[in-house]
């Protein structure tokens, strides 16, 4: 008997969690039906929605579009690397003022890092904490292999370091002036006053073609998704 009364309560406390949660995945759809990131990154609507990576860099995403069309964005751009391998770039937007390199990380909890650490700290209450490679470092090797491809100089590009909204960015030091590391609440304030401060370096032509250009390596195939997740975890090793 006991059994089943325990049964029957976790059934209901499983039909109230869903209930709770189906307004946000209603809203999540809504908003993802009226953005252009399945065009972009090929993720569905069930891998967006349900995966905390996805869904981070589709909010991101969400956010940028509102900039306007004369900003062209790019989504999980696989690029090609001098030893055969790719990287893996979250985001990008091409503007006349720079192209704007995007480390997406959805992650709640307290932050603590230093740019000239290795490792970064993710902390919650109680005590537990996790280390995360530095996401600084991590996009500084994305700006590397784009400018070796595309063949431009580090004062076209900006670095965004981009953490959900529900996290604490608790202590970072951050010491170089084209790197910034927010919340995405501030995204849209810090892109305004970067667009507002720096000059237009590309014309439409070029912005167009600098897209044209990175489009070619978006919606990768499964097989070279998977041929980037065996190279990281051979270097694990």
């Amino acid at each position: 008997m006991e059994i089943v009364l325990i049964v029957l309560l976790l059934a209901v406390m499983i039909a109230i969690s869903r209930k709770k949660d189906r307004p946000k995945r209603h809203n999540g759809y809504n908003r993802y039906r009226r953005t252009a990131y399945h065009d972009a990154s090929g993720n569905s609507v069930f891998d967006t929605l349900f995966d905390t990576g996805n869904f981070g860099e589709f909010l991101t995403y969400s956010c940028l579009e509102n900039l306007g069309e004369a900003h062209k964005l790019l989504a999980n751009v696989y690029l090609p690397k001098s030893d055969g391998t790719t990287t893996e770039i979250d985001l990008i937007m091409i503007s006349a003022t720079g192209i704007y390199v995007f480390e997406s990380k959805n992650y709640s909890g307290w932050i603590f890092g230093d740019e000239n650490s290795r490792y970064w700290k993710q902390t919650f209450r109680g005590g537990r904490h996790f280390q995360f490679y530095n996401p600084i470092w991590q996009n500084k090797k994305h700006i590397s292999v784009l400018k070796q491809h595309l063949g431009l100089g580090d004062e076209v590009f900006r670095s965004y370091v981009v953490f959900s909204e529900h996290c604490v960015l608790k202590k970072l030091l951050v010491h170089s002036p084209e790197v910034k590391v927010m919340s995405r609440d501030d995204l849209m304030d810090e892109m305004m006053e970067d667009m507002e401060r720096l000059p237009e370096i590309f014309s439409p032509l070029e912005i167009e073609q600098l897209f044209v250009e990175l489009s070619r390596y978006t919606r990768a195939d499964g097989k070279t998704k998977q041929a980037h997740i065996d190279a990281m975890e051979w270097k694990k090793l």
